[in-house]
């Protein structure tokens, strides 16, 4: 899967001296463990509930709708946007999942706070 951050943001998240100083040992290397998964993956579709694994991957409702959510360390979750999503309806859930193929990583958040 293709994946764009924001110059700041990805050093932040890809070197490895700055991801501890910034989010701790244990979230950094889960935010590894999150980005090198993503990377991997052909699509979305890989953590497509009833997939779920400990990424519990999921799309986010309300004021951050369309915005898909991966867990790090409680409370806090990777968030990021598709940038190829295919519309459609519930039924073809599974469907959209699989068409996206690239993401555009926003932060690291408490979507819960």
């Amino acid at each position: 899967m293709q994946i764009c951050i924001s110059k700041k943001l990805k050093r932040d998240i890809e070197d490895d001296a700055k991801r501890k100083k910034r989010f701790g040992v244990e979230m950094a290397h889960k935010i590894k463990l999150r980005m090198d998964a993503l990377r991997a993956a052909d699509s979305l579709v890989v953590f497509w509930p009833p997939y779920f694994g400990p990424e519990r991957c999921h799309e986010l409702k309300g004021d951050l709708s369309g915005t898909f959510s991966m867990d790090l360390k409680h409370p806090y979750r990777l968030l990021f946007i598709p940038v190829d999503l295919e519309e459609g309806g519930a039924e073809d859930e599974k469907k959209r999942w699989q068409s996206i193929k690239s993401i555009e990583v926003k932060g690291i958040e408490d979507t819960h706070g």
